[in-house]
Order: C-alpha cells, then sequence, then structure tokens
C-alpha cells in the first residue's frame, strides 16, 4: 500500500478507509456520527464522479478538496513523481542526463577549488614549460617535400619529416601526456569523494592515486600505439602505390582507419576510472571499459565530443587575445599576425603565449577528467545499480552500514 495522498497501489484489497476501487477515501465530516455515508449519488467532495450516461446533463461538481490528502493537494515532497534522488555528494545518485554530468564537473571544481586548482595549475605549469623549452632549443625548420618524388622517395621523405617533427616536439609531447595522467589520476580521485560529498586535500589525492600511476600511463600510450597502428595500416597501402590511384586509396584507408580511431577512442574511454576505482590492470581496465560502453556507444561518444567542443571553443577564446598580446609585446605589428611571419620562437612570444595556455589547461583539465568519471559512475549506476553502493558509502540513512 502507498502513502502517497490519493492513489494507492493497483489490485490493492479494500480495507480501512477505502472501498474496492483502490481510491482512499477520506472521512466526511458526517461519518463520525453516521449522519452521512459514501454513495454514488452522493460522492464526497473532491472524489472521483460516476459516468452520466450519453447526453444526459452532468452532475454539479463539489467544490475540490482543499486540506491536505484530496485529489488536488500536493505530494509531501513538492511535484509528482517518484522522489527525488539522493544527492550527497555534487550529482544525484541516479541515470545522470547530459545536464548532471555538466552540472556534476562544474560544482566539482567550483565546491573544491582548492585541492582542484593546486592540481591543475601545478600540471599545467609544468606542461607548458616543457612545451615552451621544447619550442625554443629544439625548434628546426621543416624538411620539404618534393611533389615529383617516386613513391619510395616519398616515403623516405616522410619518415625524414616524421623524425625531424620527432625531435622537435617528441620531448614537450610525451612530458605533456605525462602531466595529463597525473591530472587524470588526481582529479579522478577528488571527483569520486565528492560524489559521495567528502572533501580531500591534495595530500590524500596524491596517496591514492600514486600506486596506479605507471598503470594508467601504460594504459594511455597502449591507446595511443594502437591508434598509430590502424592509421598506418590504413594509409600505407596508398603511400606504397602512388599516382593519383595511391592518393585515393590513402584517402579512403585513412578515413576508415581514422572512424576505427574515434570507436577505439570512446570504447577505451571508461578505462581511467576504471583503473583507478576499480584497483584492476591496465587489460582488465580496457575490457571493462569495452563492457560498460557496449550498447551506450553513441551516448557517450555525443557528450565527450560536446565536451571536447566546449573545450576547443573556450580555448579558442583565451588563447586569441594572448596570441596578439604576445606579438605586440614581441615587437611585432599587427600585420605580421595576421600573415602568419611572426617569429614564434622569441622568449617573450613564448612566455606570453604559454601563460594563455596555462589558464585554459587550468580550468578545462578539472571539466574534462570529471565528465570521464561521471560517465564511468553514471555507466556503473543504470548496469549495476552503484548508486546503492555509493549512498551506503556516503553514509545515508536507510540504506544500511
Amino acid at each position: 500500500m502507498n502513502d502517497t495522498p490519493g492513489w494507492t497501489s493497483p489490485g490493492s484489497a479494500p480495507s480501512d478507509g477505502h472501498d474496492g476501487s483502490g481510491v482512499s477515501r477520506p472521512a466526511s465530516p458526517g461519518d463520525a456520527n453516521g449522519s452521512a455515508q459514501w454513495s454514488k449519488e452522493q460522492p464526497p467532495a473532491g472524489q472521483w464522479q460516476p459516468p452520466t450516461a450519453p447526453g444526459a446533463a452532468a452532475p454539479p461538481q463539489a467544490p475540490a478538496r482543499a486540506q491536505s490528502g484530496g485529489w488536488n493537494a500536493p505530494p509531501p515532497y513538492g511535484h509528482w513523481g517518484p522522489p527525488p534522488a539522493a544527492k550527497p555528494g555534487v550529482v544525484p545518485l541516479r541515470p545522470m542526463t547530459l545536464g548532471d554530468i555538466l552540472d556534476g564537473a562544474a560544482t566539482t571544481m567550483r565546491r573544491y577549488w582548492q585541492t582542484v586548482l593546486a592540481i591543475s595549475l601545478g600540471v599545467a605549469v609544468v606542461a607548458q614549460l616543457a612545451d615552451i623549452l621544447s619550442i625554443r632549443f629544439l625548434a628546426s625548420e621543416p624538411v620539404p617535400l618534393d611533389p615529383d618524388a617516386t613513391p619510395a622517395e616519398a616515403l623516405a621523405q616522410s619518415v625524414d619529416s616524421l623524425k625531424s617533427a620527432l625531435v622537435q616536439s617528441g620531448p614537450s609531447y610525451i612530458i605533456m601526456i605525462g602531466a595529463g595522467v597525473l591530472c587524470s589520476a588526481l582529479l579522478t580521485v577528488v571527483m569520486s569523494r565528492a560524489v559521495l560529498g567528502r572533501p580531500i586535500t591534495l595530500g590524500e589525492a596524491w596517496r591514492d592515486a600514486r600506486p596506479r600511476l605507471l598503470q594508467l600511463l601504460g594504459i594511455t600510450f597502449l591507446v595511443i600505439a594502437l591508434s598509430a597502428a590502424i592509421m598506418l595500416v590504413g594509409v600505407l597501402p596508398g603511400l606504397l602505390l602512388g599516382g593519383s590511384a595511391g592518393d585515393g586509396l590513402a584517402f579512403v584507408g585513412g578515413f576508415c582507419a581514422f572512424v576505427a580511431v574515434v570507436w577505439l577512442t570512446i570504447a577505451l574511454s571508461l578505462a581511467s576510472p576504471a583503473l583507478m576505482l576499480e584497483r584492476q590492470g591496465v587489460v582488465k581496465a580496457m575490457k571493462r571499459s569495452m563492457k560498460l560502453v557496449q550498447g551506450s556507444w553513441w551516448r557517450i561518444f555525443g557528450i565527450t565530443l560536446l565536451t571536447n567542443v566546449m573545450v576547443a571553443v573556450f580555448s579558442m577564446l583565451v588563447a586569441v587575445p594572448f596570441l596578439i598580446l604576445a606579438t605586440l609585446a614581441s615587437g611585432s605589428g599587427l600585420d605580421a599576425f595576421m600573415d602568419g611571419s611572426v617569429a614564434e620562437t622569441g622568449w617573450t612570444f613564448l612566455i606570453v603565449v604559454g601563460i594563455g595556455g596555462v589558464i585554459t589547461s587550468a580550468l578545462t583539465y578539472p571539466l574534462t577528467s570529471g565528465v570521464t568519471v561521471l560517465l564511468y559512475i553514471d555507466q556503473r549506476i543504470r548496469r549495476e545499480a552503484l548508486d546503492l553502493e555509493l549512498a551506503r558509502a556516503a553514509g545515508l540513512p536507510g540504506y544500511g552500514g
């Protein structure tokens, strides 16, 4: 029997205060002395009226009951439908919507800003310093490509160009990947506590995340290696063939490989929180991610894509003013900025652009990491009723110890 006013479970048996229709009968003023009883001709105010024959005049409607317990009275929790989900932390413990996920990530940044900012700002500064030093001391002229080269010569030139790019940006790229992994690991721990409504310090986040850093780094490089291998397999036949036919084959193969890489990236996108929060190994975490994503690939792809678009737009809005300021501070005019002839390896230019990069990374790292962790939690709530375990862990009453 449900205690919600005006409703009982379908098929419930009549009992005190109920008729056989399953509608709760509130006591009328005359019930106490037996002077007025309920009947189809004289129903109590606010209750169901019997249907009339076609063409017959409808009986006069009694005034709706205004006091608690009548049909027009609001439910005790203020809205129709099931009671709201428990929310001990930054998100409600139920299957989440896009708004819940984005709001949860933003609320974590706002509520635990000291810990979140200490992590993201520190990682962003290290990554930008590495990028500045790499560009300043390892930058070199790009290897020219001969458009009339034979397929073998074109392949050799491509390899030389790749080597030059790796020498120039490889160290910076590796450091930035490592910084991203570190930030993701620490913010995953922070987000897992924020869902329970529990604060966490930087030291506590580091102690929880440190044992899994190498494994998380292994997952990251494994995903990158698999993606690079898929792309190479897709474009290599066209490069070896050469000519217009080879170009067409390389385009088709590259497009198919790109689609496969996108699918793989989304399928493995929950491996990081699975490894951090379930204490699993690299391979098991990757399999776990594919299992959780199965059947929800398009939803996770859409939320991830929207998040990346938001991050890209925000990054552009921050980067463009700093780029113009760096151009002016380095002594170049706006004309040089417009035609792309700015010297991009000077200290002034790199430092000003780097400051913009630090601001961007410090604010976008928590958003992307938070969305990933909340997608993982949401999938487990939908598939495994993790909300009950989270409520129990948060110490909510009614969920056990």
